[in-house]
């Protein structure tokens, strides 16, 4: 997109409300323009050549041609245009969503709900999607430009001399598709715990748990109070609830996972620093975090504290997110010892746990010797 030109949105929503909604926060914002609008999927595809819009507001549930069956249409295209999803905040739009967020959406809104007015709606829209539009259009602009994929392995960030015994993963915008080929890279032998937040409300995360489950051998389980943290157990943090993991009452047992609906933190809740500090709290240098694709900068406050007490931070690289904003933040800083494309982050989760396997190996060969 070129300097000084508005940013084209394409309104795709088959409620009049709604669409006049969504063109009053984007008429408020003069770095914004409505480039067209269209009542279903259908018109939506005959007019986004003729448009050529920077992105798309794509409502869910339709008539005719939905949300998803659009996206679909519209990647199977070949095109690249960033597409935002327009939820309504119920069970079936949450996994309709996650569904979409996984076929090529960039990101999602939720319709406002329980509002008073008019204007509480809008003040309530705008600040979900104001953000979200300048992230996927303007970044490209205001940052450097994009560079292709490459593994960068920082000379000055030496990784932990311990072996890890847990991976902590914070993903916001984009994270589903990245969760989906991150995960479907682990084998079901994988012998680390792994936790993770993915900013999503309540309602969305057991979908995404669900889906996320479909790619591979072990399950990915929504985090449920009290469960223990076992090696090859994977929890994704409850949409709305802080994910922590704390030493457990009994005595030998392993850390059990602890929610809580304290203060947001980084306008967040799950949010990534409370769930990386409680691992390093209890985990020290064995702490293996890693940040990927979203927007903001949640995880980079804890991302000192693990690299402080000795552990290891990957990041993903500015070619492979769809938002380099979380990742940045912590390249940015110094903390992330390898900057690695989405590809290779897995087989370097795997090449550390395997660390930790050979190292129990040799104790025990050497225990037995003597």
């Amino acid at each position: 997109m070129a300097h000084g030109r508005r940013t084209r949105i394409l309104i795709v929503d088959d409620s009049a409300v709604m669409r006049s909604l969504i063109r009053s926060v984007i008429l408020a914002d003069p770095s914004l323009e409505v480039a067209g609008s269209a009542a279903d999927g259908a018109a939506a595809l005959q007019t986004i050549d003729s448009v050529r819009p920077d992105l798309v507001l794509l409502d869910v549930e339709m008539p005719n041609l939905c949300g998803l069956e659009t996206l679909r249409s519209l990647r199977a295209r070949g095109s690249r245009t960033p597409v935002v999803m327009v939820s309504a905040l119920t069970q079936r739009g949450a996994r309709v969503t996650i569904d979409a967020l996984a076929s090529g959406a960039s990101d999602y809104v939720t319709k406002p709900s329980n509002q008073d007015d008019r204007e509480s709606a809008l003040r309530t829209l705008a600040q979900d999607l104001l953000p979200k539009i300048r992230a996927l259009t303007v970044s490209s602009v205001s940052q450097s430009p994009r560079l292709a994929p490459v593994t960068e392995f920082l000379e000055s960030s030496h990784l932990s001399s311990v072996p890890p015994s847990i991976v902590v993963i914070g993903v916001s915008t984009g994270g589903p598709a990245a969760l989906d080929v991150l995960l479907s890279s682990i084998p079901s032998t994988f012998p680390l715990p792994i936790l993770i937040v993915q900013h999503m409300p309540e309602l969305f995360t057991r979908p995404l748990a669900e889906r996320l489950s479909q790619s591979r051998c072990t399950r990915v389980y929504e985090a449920t109070e009290g469960s223990s943290v076992l090696p090859g157990s994977i929890f994704l943090a409850r949409g709305n609830w802080h994910m922590e993991v704390i030493q457990s009452s009994r005595h030998g047992a392993p850390p059990t996972l602890h929610l809580q609906q304290g203060p947001f933190e980084n306008h967040c809740r799950p949010s990534v620093d409370v769930l990386f500090r409680s691992a390093a709290a209890i985990y020290g240098p064995a702490t293996l975090a890693v940040v990927l694709t979203g927007m903001g900068s949640d995880g980079l406050a804890s991302c000192r504290t693990i690299r402080a007490q000795g552990g290891t931070v990957l990041a993903q690289d500015q070619a492979t997110s769809a938002v380099w904003g979380m990742p940045r933040a912590v390249v940015q800083a110094g903390l992330a010892q390898r900057v690695l494309p989405l590809s290779a982050i897995a087989p370097e989760m795997i090449r550390l746990a395997s660390r930790n396997a050979a190292e129990r190996f040799e104790r025990r060969e050497c225990a037995v010797q003597r």
